[in-house]
């Protein structure tokens, strides 16, 4: 990494500084000085853009499919399974991933982006093998969010369901 403003201290000079509240100081502006800065409207307006451009993709699918005359509940399967195998095709080679670094939360929050968690570690662990690269590894990032959906789903069910006794 290297530094962008030359005039403030460098980790090596941080590290040497004997007074540690002049280290922590240095270490302060060291941090400052390496820390990208960020637009926060502008990452909020590209997460807008491209989640709404996913969205809107969605709903051009559903309707298709519903031209084709299939109920509503049946073209949203479709249209699920659309994204959700556009997604993987995309993650595959490797054009998700940097939408997901234009975009950022834009492209993980809707379907797609939950697709994009589970395939990516896939490929990335597949040369260790089917069983213990692939299949114990698919699940590392999306693995939580299933977890705590279901537990959050189940713990509502409870409260639901004693709450309509």
């Amino acid at each position: 990494m290297s530094e962008k403003n030359s005039n403030e201290p460098g980790i090596g000079a941080v590290l040497n500084e004997k007074d540690k509240n002049k280290q922590k100081e240095m270490y302060n502006k060291y941090v400052e000085n390496m820390t990208p800065k960020s637009n926060g409207w502008l990452n909020c307006l590209k997460a807008f853009i491209v989640g709404g451009a996913i969205c809107l993709i969605g709903e051009i699918l559903n309707h298709v499919y519903m031209s084709f005359g299939n109920d509503k509940e049946l073209a949203g399967m479709f249209t699920t399974l659309t994204l959700v195998v556009v997604s993987v095709i995309l993650t595959g080679f490797n054009i998700y991933q940097k939408l997901g670094q234009f975009a950022g939360a834009g492209s993980i929050v809707p379907i797609t982006g939950f697709a994009n968690s589970v395939v990516s570690p896939a490929i990335e662990y597949q040369a260790e093998g089917d069983v213990f690269g692939v299949g114990c590894k698919i699940f590392t990032i999306s693995g939580p969010v299933i977890l705590y959906g279901i537990f959050s789903s189940f713990l509502l069910g409870v409260i639901y369901w004693i709450m309509s006794m």
